[in-house]
């Protein structure tokens, strides 16, 4: 998307951005938005810095997934790991930009 509509909603001059809506079934949608034009080099965030530092993901099965992201070469902070309540299994990876990734299978009730 660009043109005088992106420009005047994102308030920058020559804006060339990608979007990407994901919609659940209740109707929830995520935005995430790729800007060609106003590229930076990737910032080496920490997960507790000020603002969003990452984005969390139910998954069903995280074996398969943490598996499946390894042989893409995906880095992760560490191997999938239960919660002392016994209630999730959580890993944490960085998508191509640096921001961290959460995955999160839920494992019992609370």
């Amino acid at each position: 998307e660009s043109g005088e509509y992106i420009d005047r909603i994102c308030g920058i001059r020559g804006a060339k951005v990608t979007t990407v809506k994901m919609a659940a079934d209740d109707g929830s949608l995520m935005e995430l938005l790729f800007f060609h034009s106003h590229r930076v080099p990737n910032i080496d965030r920490k997960l507790y810095d000020i603002g969003q530092t990452h984005l969390a993901f139910t998954v069903e099965d995280i074996e398969s997934e943490y598996k499946r992201l390894l042989d893409k070469k995906v880095e992760f902070v560490s191997p999938p790991a239960v919660s002392p309540d016994g209630y999730v299994k959580v890993a944490f990876c960085r998508d191509p930009d640096g921001t961290f990734i959460e995955l999160v299978e839920v494992l019992g009730e609370k």
